[in-house]
């Protein structure tokens, strides 16, 4: 990407230092950019192939119910050496009519991992604004003028619903739960020239329809920070996040959810072993892991015996599914 740096190639300890890498992406089954099996008796085979194969084996009856072979999730590590075009995405019904059937909108969630001093983000409108005013202050090169900065350090955690005015700044190194969705209106670009070198496209009349014009008090999600614990951060309908932290083996049993779960590694390393398995699974910092639904009762054990292993963990919580199910039952 001409905005990315080099710091994803240091935090996955790639053989090599890379620059110019924007995005790394982590856990994706978006064709033609389908994550592909490490290691095992699997390596070597795409995620879409798994799902195909396996079905709610995989991911869980509810979510297998609801999206069929479509993998819901994507999980992006994203390096900002240069501010990101502020943007907006669509909602599902805008998705929908728009780009065609089975297009999905995108909401999505950002965990900061690291943050040079003064960084800041984009999330959100400080001030109302009529579509009208939208429009012209995106010719005049004023938006900005109108969305809510937020200064940032390691740890902090923004729920970008879709239809919400967002821009990642320079210094930051964070990572990325979304819907599987690569749709994506850019409302400006600080008329920067692409690696063609030509003014990047912007799509300010489809942002338009798409933007959530609604002013909040708060943008920053707020979040206990616990040892030994894992700590609900985002729970929505599209997908649930948690953060572990433990300095010792750290027993986690995730079938009630009935879904999959994805394993980002933010600090230290650690093995993540299937309950009644023998073999671990190695997770250095900055890597991931997806356990299958029906597997989804693990032990997490940092490698270093005096260190703290620190996790995100995404999946979707299939209860909800049961519950919504239940009260169209009631409904009728």
């Amino acid at each position: 990407m001409i905005w990315g740096g080099s710091k994803i190639s240091h935090y996955k300890k790639l053989p090599a230092p890379i620059d110019g890498i924007g995005e790394s992406w982590e856990i994706s089954a978006v064709p033609g950019h389908e994550s592909v099996v490490a290691e095992g008796e699997f390596k070597g085979v795409t995620l879409g192939h798994l799902l195909e194969e396996y079905k709610e084996l995989l991911v869980g009856r509810h979510v297998y119910a609801t999206y069929g072979n479509r993998f819901p999730l994507l999980v992006k590590i994203i390096d900002a050496q240069q501010d990101l075009s502020i943007q907006v995405h669509p909602d599902d019904i805008i998705a929908k009519k728009r780009h065609g059937e089975g297009q999905f909108g995108k909401t999505e969630m950002w965990y900061v991992v690291d943050a040079e001093p003064g960084a800041s983000l984009y999330a959100g409108l400080k001030e109302s604004i009529t579509p009208a005013q939208y429009q012209s202050l995106v010719a005049s090169g004023e938006i900005c003028s109108v969305l809510a900065s937020h200064e940032v350090k390691t740890g902090d955690v923004f729920h970008i619903p879709a239809g919400r005015i967002h821009a990642i700044g320079s210094g930051i190194l964070l990572v990325e739960v979304q819907q599987t969705s690569d749709i994506t209106y850019r409302i400006y670009d600080y008329n920067r020239k692409g690696l063609d070198g030509k003014l990047r496209e912007l799509h300010t009349e489809a942002a338009a329809e798409a933007i959530d014009y609604h002013v909040r008090s708060e943008y920053r999600t707020h979040y206990t920070n616990r040892k030994d614990a894992a700590t609900l951060v985002i729970n929505c309908p599209y997908f649930t996040i948690r953060k572990v932290r433990s300095k010792g083996r750290f027993h986690r049993n995730m079938k009630k959810y009935d879904s999959f779960v994805i394993c980002v590694c933010l600090k230290g390393d650690c093995q993540v072993q299937i309950k009644g398995e023998p073999s671990m699974v190695t997770l250095q910092e900055g890597s991931s892991v997806l356990i299958p639904a029906c597997l989804a009762d693990y032990y997490i054990l940092p490698s270093n015996p005096n260190g703290t292993v620190q996790l995100l963990e995404a999946f979707i919580d299939g209860r909800k599914g049961f519950w919504n199910t239940l009260l169209r039952f009631f409904h009728k």
